[in-house]
């Protein structure tokens, strides 16, 4: 083992050569002492990747097994005339009780450790790590015993010696939780980073003044912010200030590890002290926004407190591009929308395993303990389909949620990051007011996630010293706290002094310090040292392209008849052996008939066509849900499961060696985290078909925050363009109340300035248009697809190779075999599955007056194409909408206005009916019988009334 890290060391070139000898000796000393070696030697060995979880010569044997060694040994002894075994079992049982003792520590440290700056957590005594507890003395306390696998630097130690260094280790300023991890090697990796240096590496002065340096920006914008604009919000970082160090620490040690990006997500505390003193803002900038100046030329803007932001700073290791997600006030759904800009940075920079491309996000403690989504996020954190190679997550852990703060009212956990445990992520509880401290943590957790590539978790204990917010009392429920915190040093000064006790820097220089600081704001100056002001644009992703263009921008979505039977060929193609399941086979076969002509296509021909003509021509696609392989009705079968061994084929992934990806993944069981993902994956692709697909279209309600606050309006609040596409399966064919409707009137309510599009396909071959308009239109806007359940496989829902090859997506569909215009005097205007109820209810009652139009595209409302068609029926008497849904819900209440508008343009008399369901509390009757005799009663009024 030892060998195989000196080789790691021999293979850099500035180690060669006549410094071999002296880096060897650096490297003997830095495994029995750390704090021996110089920082930037340290920090060099500490990266070092490990060798099977080793970071220094192999123990030969566990200390357990020394010990029944050691006992054997004497039985032996005793066996042969020696020396009685009872002579020495007093001395093993203390051995054995001390190594319980090391253990003890390790396990339950943390929760003796010193981590409240205030003093307010009163934790109970850990009678496990106590002397007594394993039967030992302070008698004891002069004996020697063997460490086994402590990492003191020396196999025998006073008891005394080896009790408080534990103690120093792990009830300090840090509280380190990692032995409920499974894996051996994590567990010895921190035992070997935090024991040699009792948790408490030894700085050198220039780190120590610039965490001073960083301290003070952090404090210095807030005491600026409070005294320039009193009592206006920004949710500053009092109490909180180690952040920023902690921040600056973590993105610099990222960088030299040759990170290229970092996401950030953060809810509001904090985030306008990020934004200038990490992200490198220009406080100007921020001035204007508190004095209420409108900067955004475009939407509505939004409050300073959910702005995102990006820049180039530099590390050690070269240029590093830094992005902070957008948010809303719903905290914790920001997580897995940087989870999926991660991914999405990941793809295009095919960094398979993370260490291009990794996100840092921060956490309110309430919030990380209360909100389900923080759980969603951390299931999806090893999956295919959304697995980053590791986050690192910051608590900003504030001892208090708004106005909740007893630990019995905000969660039912002892600590507010107990949910990580579910991952087995680590956790690093560290005390805020001890910056030192929080270098260490924060240099433990990169080096972490560096290295085995999962969740970390730092949970920085600290404080708010306002309230809530700016404007917000808080001693009015919270008197004892708040009485504590106005007698409180901040964390600066604190720190500062400390630094002035041990000779590190004068009084006058961190006084000099702080007027650095306030003189750079007053000049409007950028106040990151480390940002490029000329940052590289190959960092960057181009969205110039898909900017100001109306939503009615044309496209060409039609494939030459070859391009569509060559792809067809491909997709009907199976590897030699593959067992395909038998009713898959058929499937298959069939489209064989149908790219052959034999057979009309039908819908999962028409989407997986789109797919195929897409990647043909360059576009990468995903598409992730939760059956999405299959499709919840078995009719995309994308994903082929081989009968045999369970091997699969994707024939996408096969139409050519240089096609762009197609990446399929059926997703967990989540709606909101995987929306989100899907969103902020989105948001960083704009050449891609990112699709998410539900279950049942109802399903979304489950991400109704990701579609309010997101979906709806991030490009009108940040101008975030996202071309993401749902498919919502939504049909009522008497499956009850939550298999029925995609709850459409909910997107239409939230549609006004173009923000989104709703379609209702209702043939393959609008299905095929809609999905490759979607990338091949040069904007970028969500696209909600009301799409079927029963049409799938109904024997009217059927397009031709001709409907491919020609013409584009409609949003206004007449019949295909429609009545004479001359003759028709009523015209039924509905959407979806309903037409073909309506379309076989006229061919059996031959009602030649009739005229049915598809309304395939609900918004952006068609107003000019359905004027085109309005305009050939100048006898129209009645005019009805006809809809499935009941009368509170689908279109009518969202669209009439819109079918008015255009009734009164054709004939000022004509007046909009309305033929459907009654309204409901409830989306749709649980009674079959009942089911049946709503739909022909509908059916029927569209006729008559």
């Amino acid at each position: 083992m030892h060998e195989s890290i000196m080789e790691q060391l021999w293979q850099t070139s500035h180690l060669q050569g006549g410094n071999l000898a002296y880096v060897e000796e650096l490297f003997e000393t830095y495994l029995t002492d750390p704090n021996a070696v110089p920082e930037e030697w340290r920090s060099y060995f500490d990266k070092l990747p490990s060798v099977d979880g080793n970071q220094g010569p192999d123990v030969a044997h566990s200390s357990i097994r020394e010990q029944f060694e050691h006992i054997s040994r004497n039985q032996r002894a005793l066996s042969t005339g020696g020396v009685p075994a009872s002579a020495t079992s007093d001395a093993d049982k203390k051995q054995i009780r001390v190594l319980q003792l090391i253990n003890a520590f390790r396990f339950r440290g943390h929760q003796q450790a010193q981590l409240d700056p205030l003093g307010v957590l009163v934790r109970p005594p850990v009678e496990d790590l106590s002397l007594s507890f394993h039967e030992l003395s302070e008698a004891d306390r002069d004996l020697e015993f063997q460490t086994g696998s402590l990492n003191f630097g020396a196999e025998t130690m006073k008891l005394g010696d080896i009790a408080d260094g534990l103690r120093e280790t792990y009830c300090s300023s840090i509280g380190a939780e990692y032995m409920h991890v499974v894996d051996t090697r994590i567990k010895r990796w921190f035992q070997r980073r935090m024991e040699p240096v009792r948790s408490r590496p030894e700085y050198e002065a220039d780190t120590r003044r610039h965490l001073l340096e960083r301290l003070t920006a952090a404090e210095g914008l807030e005491k600026y912010l409070g005294s320039r604009y009193p009592g206006v919000k920004r949710f500053g970082l009092e109490g909180g200030e180690s952040l920023i160090p902690c921040l600056d620490e973590l993105i610099q040690r990222a960088g030299s590890y040759g990170a290229k990006e970092i996401v950030l997500g953060m809810a509001h505390r904090g985030r306008l002290n990020v934004l200038v003193n990490t992200l490198g803002k220009n406080p100007k900038e921020l001035f204007d926004e508190f004095e209420g100046k409108k900067l955004a030329d475009f939407g509505s803007g939004d409050v300073k407190y959910h702005q995102g932001f990006s820049s180039n700073v530099m590390t050690t290791g070269g240029e590093v591009h830094l992005a902070l997600a957008f948010n809303p006030s719903h905290l914790e759904i920001v997580s897995p929308v940087v989870e999926g800009s991660v991914r999405a940075r990941q793809t295009r920079r095919d960094d398979t395993d993370g260490s291009q491309v990794l996100p840092i996000i921060m956490h309110g403690d309430a919030a990380f303990a209360g909100q389900g989504v923080v759980m969603e996020t951390f299931q999806m954190s090893q999956t295919r389909g959304y697995g980053v190679g590791g986050t690192i997550h910051i608590v900003i852990n504030n001892q208090v949620g708004f106005t909740t703060s007893k630990q019995e009212d905000a969660r039912s956990t002892e600590y507010c990051t107990d949910v990580a445990k579910m991952v087995q992520a680590p956790i690093l509880h560290v005390n805020a007011d001890d910056p030192e401290a929080v270098l260490f943590a924060s240099q433990m957790a990169m080096d972490y996630r560096n290295e085995f590539k999962n969740d970390v978790v730092i949970d920085l204990v600290c404080y708010r010293r306002r309230g809530h917010n700016e404007a917000d009392e808080p001693s009015a429920t919270q008197p004892i706290m708040y009485d504590k915190i106005r007698k409180l040093k901040t964390t600066r000064e604190l720190y500062a002094n400390r630094l002035i006790e041990a000779g590190v820097i004068s009084a006058d220089e961190a006084k000099q310090m702080e007027l650095e600081y306030r003189d750079a704001l007053d000049e409007g100056e950028h106040v990151v040292k480390s940002l490029v002001k000329e940052p590289n644009t190959e960092l960057y992703v181009d969205w110039a392209p898909y900017l100001g263009h109306e939503w009615t921008a044309k496209c060409k979505t039609s494939v030459v008849l070859k391009t569509v039977q060559r792809l067809g060929k491909k997709l009907s193609q199976v590897p030699e052996g593959f067992a395909v399941q038998r009713q898959v086979s058929k499937i298959i076969d069939d489209r064989s008939k149908m790219t052959a002509g034999a057979l009309p296509i039908n819908w999962g021909y028409g989407e997986v066509m789109a797919y195929a003509t897409l990647l043909n021509e360059g576009h990468p696609i995903r598409l992730t849900g939760q059956d999405v392989g299959r499709g919840t009705f078995s009719h995309r079968h994308a994903v082929l499961h081989n009968q045999k061994d369970g091997s699969t084929h994707v024939a996408l992934q096969q139409l050519s060696e240089k096609q762009p990806y197609f990446d399929i993944y059926d997703s967990l069981l989540s709606e909101e985290a995987v929306m989100a993902f899907e969103y902020g994956y989105s948001t960083t692709t704009p050449n891609a078909l990112i699709v998410w697909e539900a279950q049942f279209g109802d399903f979304a309600n489950g991400a109704q925050v990701v579609i309010d606050q997101f979906l709806t309006s991030g490009e009108h609040k940040w101008g975030r363009l996202c071309g993401l596409t749902l498919l919502l399966p939504h049909g009522y064919e008497g499956q009850g109340p939550e298999h029925s409707s995609a709850r459409m009137e909910r997107f239409l309510q939230l549609c006004a300035e173009h923000n989104i599009q709703v379609c209702v396909p209702t043939t393959p071959a609008q299905v095929f248009h809609m999905l490759r308009r979607q990338v091949k239109r040069p904007l970028r806007k969500p696209l909600v697809a009301i799409t079927p359940k029963s049409l799938l496989r109904h024997k009217e829902a059927i397009s031709s190779l001709d409907d491919l090859t020609e013409g584009t997506f409609q949003t206004v569909l007449p019949e295909i075999e429609a009545s004479d215009p001359k003759k028709v005097t009523r015209m039924i205007l509905c959407s979806g599955k309903v037409y073909y109820d309506l379309l076989e209810k006229k061919k059996t009652d031959e009602r030649e007056d009739v005229a049915i139009v598809r309304l395939e595209q609900l918004y952006p409302f068609p107003a000019d194409d359905l004027d085109e068609i309005l305009a050939q029926h100048t006898k129209l008497k009645h005019v009805v909408w006809c809809q499935e849904e009941p009368m509170n819900q689908g279109a009518w209440y969202c669209s009439q206005h819109h079918m008015r508008n255009a009734l009164t343009r054709l004939n000022p008399k004509l007046y909009l009916q309305y033929a459907g369901r009654e309204a409901s509390a409830a989306p749709a009757c649980g009674h079959t019988s009942v089911h049946i005799e709503e739909q022909k009663k509908l059916v029927n009024d569209a006729f008559e009334i």
